[in-house]
């Protein structure tokens, strides 16, 4: 019964929505151990949710509402809860997240199926989502960790690196992070000299640092958060000598980590998704001085918000079971190329019966199980900074 009224509010929503006033759910990780990349995240969706509100060319004119909700990355249990509120109290046609992988596989099998509700996430990476039971309802802009973790090998092995102690998060994208780098890593030669999980919150590290250390390795990869067990790890490596210099994957490529550890930490590497190309110059522009634009998952949740709402015009509907069959047509080609600043373009050409390549800023291209194809951006810590040496 509960879910039939669910269905039954989701789909009274879509429907009133479509005439004056649609909202979007933000569902990010607005506290727990990405709270500080929520913030940018946030920012990113909500530019491009005012970008199409303010042009009026929504279905006939239709204002776009965001409404937040807390998916807290790590407690499946409030995420599902706050996406439940999402839909039965707030009235949402479609949600801009979740934020991190565990939550956003609870959402989609405990709520989203159970409302057809359509979930473009912009930071769930882990390779077990990409074989998630979603009935066409879950997209995701950020590429897979299986390619992260190949991305990461090849980085470490051409700058020399032929062993490494490696520790991840206890959940579901700190394992299948560790599991992919780990098997692209000893494909290539590289020598894995332990691969240990750690729990977020504990007051000492000391234990799982001796274990790191007593393996020893070049350097130590940190599958972590950079606010939460990452960033204990790394000061107890720090304060121990155990290491000094680290790779860190996009889970720690974070302002965090720089007010944290600076230039202490130098001489460390690491990625996260990005690209160099023209889309992510002209967000960069359009974003201006509001924040860095560069800020992890921020230019992934601006495309994650724009192409809901790109499909909902496509398809005449702001009913997710309706426009869910859109997604594919507006994120990739053919059609015209849209960039970041050009959305109400967008709805016109929709509007008229054309069709559109949405760019965006991540070059946002949809395979066939929902997933990204991405590409990364290699950063170096210099001088307490996080700066920009490459892209994959």
């Amino acid at each position: 019964m509960k879910k039939l009224l669910l269905a039954s509010a989701a789909m009274t929503m879509a429907t009133a929505a479509t005439a004056e006033e649609i909202k979007l759910g933000v569902l990010l990780g607005f506290s727990g151990p990405i709270e500080s990349m929520a913030v940018a995240m946030g920012a990113g969706a909500e530019l491009a949710i005012k970008e199409v509100s303010d042009s009026g060319k929504l279905l006939d004119g239709s204002t776009v509402v965001p409404v937040r909700a807390d998916s807290t990355c790590i407690d499946s249990a409030a995420a599902t809860a706050a996406a439940e509120r999402l839909i039965t109290s707030d009235g949402v046609a479609g949600i801009m997240g979740a934020a991190c992988s565990g939550v956003t596989g609870a959402v989609l099998a405990n709520v989203a199926r159970a409302n057809g509700m359509v979930m473009i996430s912009p930071s769930a990476t882990s390779p077990a989502l990409s074989e998630a039971e979603d009935d066409g309802l879950f997209f995701r802009t950020p590429p897979s960790d299986a390619r992260q973790g190949v991305v990461m090998a090849n980085i470490l092995m051409d700058k020399g690196v032929k062993s490494v102690a490696v520790t991840y998060t206890n959940n579901d994208y700190g394992k299948g992070l560790a599991e992919s780098f780990q098997g692209a890593y000893e494909e290539l030669g590289g020598e894995v000299t332990i691969s240990a999980a750690h729990e977020d919150d504990k007051a000492d590290y000391s234990a799982e640092v001796g274990a790191l250390a007593s393996a020893g390795g070049d350097l130590l990869v940190v599958a972590g958060y950079a606010d939460r067990g990452g960033a204990g790890i790394v000061q107890g490596a720090l304060d121990t000598g155990a290491f000094d210099t680290f790779h860190f994957p996009d889970g720690m490529v974070s302002d965090a980590t720089i007010g944290k550890f600076g230039a202490d930490v130098d001489g460390s590497g690491g990625q996260l998704p990005g690209s160099d190309s023209p889309g992510a110059a002209k967000f960069a522009e359009v974003v201006g001085d509001a924040w860095d634009a560069t800020a992890i998952f921020s230019a992934e949740s601006y495309d994650a918000a724009a192409i809901l709402l790109l499909a909902m015009q496509a398809a005449g509907s702001a009913d997710p079971k309706v426009y869910k069959d859109k997604i594919m047509d507006v994120a990739n080609g053919p059609g015209e190329e849209i960039m970041p600043g050009e959305l109400g373009k967008a709805l016109e050409i929709l509007a008229g019966g054309g069709e559109i390549d949405y760019v965006g800023a991540t070059s946002v291209e949809f395979l066939e199980n929902g997933d990204s194809a991405g590409s990364f951006r290699e950063v170096m810590m210099d001088g307490g900074k996080f700066e920009t040496v490459g892209y994959h």
